[in-house]
């Protein structure tokens, strides 16, 4: 398997861009031939032509999106596949031609393709924001009175009036577009040989700390299981009921479970806790037993 350079690539894009150029514009009257006989009788050879001839719509649409940084290959690759959607679902009998109805397939094509890969942070999941994301640079350079990075407060509220979105989400999206995603891996500066994810902070406990609250976990449960062996079954059933469950209960549903009143409920339970405690003061400090 023959991997390719970054110029081999750019050669064989080249390459391919030249040979669509050079095929022939297809005149009214044939484009709607060939339309006809692939969408009557799936003809192949018809739309193998018809693709050929409409490659340099998928072309010229990708250089339109150049400047958002990904591979002028994959954009060519994505106006494609859109320019194919075109050619299956294009109805000649409306009496649109072909290739005014593939720009819009194919520009779709591409514009997906951009959201979905521009940043790994999704961008423009609605109609509004993606309007916004394609349109704020060009918006964005036609206001004269922009002469700094950011924006001033009126020229985001004419942009927001312009696309229908709110100030809020101009900010927002001017913001998305000036940050680039960076990797973890690069250096922190030139020269350097520390990289970004260096400087991360690891809020993970060590294993240090981990032995410690596990020992502590199995000493306390120790002890309190201990502290409950002490109790009569009634009591051990209201600490646990109480206590020690994820759903405690209210002292009147403990006495409804054992048909006593809410008030010897709280009797003894105080009674238990009280043996408890005389339980662990008398024995908290001989831990070597458990182990």
């Amino acid at each position: 398997m023959t991997i390719f350079s970054n110029d081999d690539t750019q050669r064989a894009d080249l390459t391919y861009v030249r040979e669509v150029m050079r095929e022939p514009i297809l005149s009214r009257e044939y484009e709607l031939e060939l339309a006809t006989a692939w969408h009557d009788n799936h003809d192949e050879k018809a739309l193998h032509e018809i693709i050929r001839s409409y490659s340099r719509l998928v072309v010229s649409a990708a250089v339109r999106f150049r400047h958002y940084g990904l591979p002028m290959g994959d954009l060519i690759q994505e106006g494609n596949i859109g320019l194919m959607q075109a050619a299956a679902r294009f109805e000649p009998e409306r009496g649109v031609r072909f290739s005014t109805y593939a720009k819009w397939w194919i520009r779709s094509s591409i514009q997906d393709y951009v959201l979905r890969n521009w940043s790994i942070v999704r961008t423009g999941s609605t109609t509004a924001q993606k309007q916004l994301f394609f349109n704020l640079r060009r918006l964005r350079a036609q206001l004269l009175n922009v002469t700094t990075e950011t924006m001033q407060p009126q020229d985001r509220k004419q942009i927001a009036d312009d696309l229908h979105v709110s100030i809020r989400d101009v900010e927002d999206m001017e913001n998305r577009l000036a940050a680039h995603d960076l990797s973890l891996s690069n250096s922190m500066g030139e020269g350097s040989n520390e990289e970004w994810i260096d400087s991360l902070a690891d809020t993970r406990p060590n294993p240090e700390t981990v032995a410690f609250d596990l020992f502590d976990t199995t000493v306390r449960k120790h002890w309190v299981q201990s502290a409950l062996h002490k109790l009569t079954v009634r009591e051990r059933q209201i600490i646990l009921s109480r206590h020690l469950s994820e759903s405690p209960m209210t002292l009147e549903a403990v006495g409804g479970v054992m048909s006593i009143s809410k008030e010897r409920v709280r009797q003894l339970e105080a009674r238990a806790l009280r043996k408890m405690r005389f339980h662990l003061l008398k024995n908290i400090h001989d831990v070597k037993e458990i182990l």
